[in-house]
């Protein structure tokens, strides 16, 4: 598999949904596969909140691949031997795209708290600019579960004509009061953690320690992605065997599970990123902009393919069958299927085998 990493420098203005204009910006993008000559087998691929453009593949001296490695590759369910497949880091992100502690030109100082708030319509735009510069002015398909099933959705209505196929994994139409109030607990652990400082930090300040302010609002966040029934196999109410039963901090498994995950994640994603992404996704609504959810689903010309997980707590089922329902009702093109797992929200990054045909045969179909 050929696997290309680049990023793209842009100069011309992206003018935001707030107002205000991020110029110049970059976009950190992974491409792979090859572009075949009539430029009609491009994927696209859209990651979730602490995801980046490295989807898939391994880099020299790492041991674990891209995030969705499972789903992309050479005769995997999004094949590169067929497909040119482009993964691009969203603008406010922390792994190469223009954010929070990107320069502020023209100075070389980060923008920090400077930097504009950007939506999910924005993050699109912004994808939009770095396809056309590419040559790319349709796709075959977009792929993307959570927020990047967000920006899939997004683009669906903003842009009725790019796509033929969209496919959407646990993701929703507009988040709910059950999710914000998770990623309030990050937001506020962050702020109140003296090291942030008011977003006034060096580049450098937590790659040894990391950021405690978010390695707490981590574990509020990894706790929404898993479910009761996954952490009983998982973990069940194994005690760490080193720690003494009696004192106050000894810890069950799952407690020391959660310190090492969030610690680690806390060393390598920006905080300032984290809460500029959250944001972002409290603020997604599809109907933002239109007059009705109605309004802006009868937009999609694309197919939509929606999946959810049933033991999802983060984004319910409920709200892609409402969507799904919206679709049956418009008489647009659409399919649903809500599988099986008690793995929590996560399931669309772990349980590949419980959906992957769905994929590889909507693209086949297609192709067909």
């Amino acid at each position: 598999m050929d696997i290309t990493t680049k990023i793209a420098h842009f100069t011309s203005p992206l003018y935001l949904e707030s107002g205000r204009i991020l110029e110049p910006f970059d976009i950190a993008y992974e491409t792979y596969g090859k572009l075949n000559e009539k430029k009609d087998n491009v994927i696209l691929i859209c990651h979730a909140l602490s995801g980046s453009h490295h989807a898939a593949g391994l880099y020299a001296g790492d041991r674990k691949p891209g995030w969705w490695d499972g789903l992309i590759g050479d005769g995997k369910a999004i094949d590169t031997t067929k497909y040119f497949v482009i993964c691009s880091n969203t603008i406010g992100s922390c792994f190469g795209s223009t954010g929070p502690m990107s320069e502020q030109y023209p100075s070389s100082e980060p923008y920090r708290l400077n930097f504009p708030v950007v939506t999910i319509k924005d993050m699109v735009k912004a994808q939009m600019q770095l396809l056309s510069s590419l040559g790319i002015h349709s796709v075959r398909a977009i792929i993307g579960g959570s927020m990047g099933g967000m920006q899939g959705l997004q683009f669906a209505v903003d842009y009725p004509n790019f796509a033929k196929d969209i496919i959407v994994l646990a993701s929703t139409y507009a988040t709910q009061p059950w999710a914000i109030a998770f990623n309030k607990v990050a937001i506020e652990a962050i702020r109140r953690d003296p090291r942030f400082n008011n977003g006034n930090y060096a580049k450098d300040e937590f790659k040894e320690q990391g950021c405690d302010g978010l390695a707490i609002g981590r574990i509020a966040g990894h706790i929404s992605y898993l479910s009761p029934d996954s952490m009983n196999e998982k973990f069940g109410r194994a005690y760490v065997s080193n720690d003494g039963l009696f004192e106050l901090f000894g810890r069950y498994e799952v407690e020391r599970y959660m310190e090492y995950n969030t610690s680690n994640f806390s060393k390598i994603f920006d905080p300032l990123s984290y809460l500029y992404i959250v944001k972002a996704i409290n603020t997604f609504n599809l109907s933002r902009g239109y007059e009705s959810l109605h309004d802006a689903v009868s937009r999609i010309k694309a197919k939509v393919h929606l999946i959810s997980f049933s033991g999802d707590m983060l984004f319910l089922p409920r709200e892609m069958e409402h969507l799904a329902k919206m679709l049956k009702r418009n008489g647009q093109k659409y399919s649903y299927n809500e599988i099986e797992s008690n793995y929590g929200h996560d399931a669309f990054l772990v349980e590949l085998e419980k959906f992957d045909y769905i994929i590889k045969d909507v693209l086949e179909l297609a192709d067909s």
